[in-house]
């Protein structure tokens, strides 16, 4: 009888240790806003642009509940000295640059805020983003820099990052957008566009704007042009 209450726990002991212990669930990583780096819209780089059924721009206007708060004119042009720029008919591996020129609504001047104490607030951001998915980015992508000296005060004023694939040029210094005044944002991709898209959003103080312009679809249309 001794010998099996002493043996009882060696065997206890050896089932305890061939257990095999629990794995650590993994926790999925989230992917943090990327910061990318801004050229210079060169439109000499650029060749012909697409023509769809609305021509070869496409226009809207940004509202913001009752209130238009700018313009939006887009287009995408093939690499340069293409003479007519058709998706379709295009060789592989084409690259295609969409513009978007931006200009803000003339408004009133509005009254000084103090600068100093309890009353001052944090300014609303002033971005333009895509409210979908880069399909096809090849990482170049930019806005006009005369532009951004003339509307915001400094040429380095926009800091562009990508989150969730998801472009964001964002105004970072400078005196504010003067109303008025036009930016011009763009970016590259290897798809042609599907067709205009509310793929776009202006947000400038405080208020935001859907804005529509030429958008690829996720899959390769390679037929696919600016359509209605």
């Amino acid at each position: 009888m001794k010998r099996l209450l002493l043996i009882a726990p060696l065997a206890l002991a050896a089932c305890s240790q061939s257990e095999p212990e629990p794995k650590p669930t993994p926790t999925p990583t989230v992917a943090q806003p990327r910061t990318l780096a801004a050229a210079n819209l060169d439109l000499e780089s650029l060749g012909a642009k697409i023509v769809g059924p609305q021509g070869p721009e496409v226009e809207t206007v940004l509202s913001a509940g009752n209130r238009e708060i700018g313009k939006m004119v887009s287009f995408v042009a093939c690499p340069a000295e293409t003479l007519e720029c058709k998706p379709g008919e295009m060789p592989e591996g084409t690259i295609y640059t969409y513009v978007h020129q931006v200009t803000l609504a003339e408004q009133d001047e509005p009254e000084a805020e103090p600068s100093e104490g309890p009353e001052v607030v944090e300014s609303p951001p002033t971005l333009f983003r895509m409210t979908q998915k880069a399909h096809g980015f090849n990482a170049a992508v930019g806005y006009s820099v005369a532009q951004a000296l003339e509307a915001l005060g400094g040429e380095d004023a926009i800091s562009i990052t990508s989150d969730d694939g998801r472009l964001i040029w964002r105004v970072v210094e400078g005196d504010g957008w003067k109303p008025g005044t036009t930016l011009t944002f763009w970016w590259q991709s290897t798809l042609p566009p599907a067709g205009p898209a509310d793929a776009y959003l202006l947000e400038v103080d405080g208020n935001q704007a859907l804005a529509k312009g030429p958008f690829p679809a996720e899959e390769d249309g390679r037929n696919a042009a600016q359509g209605d």
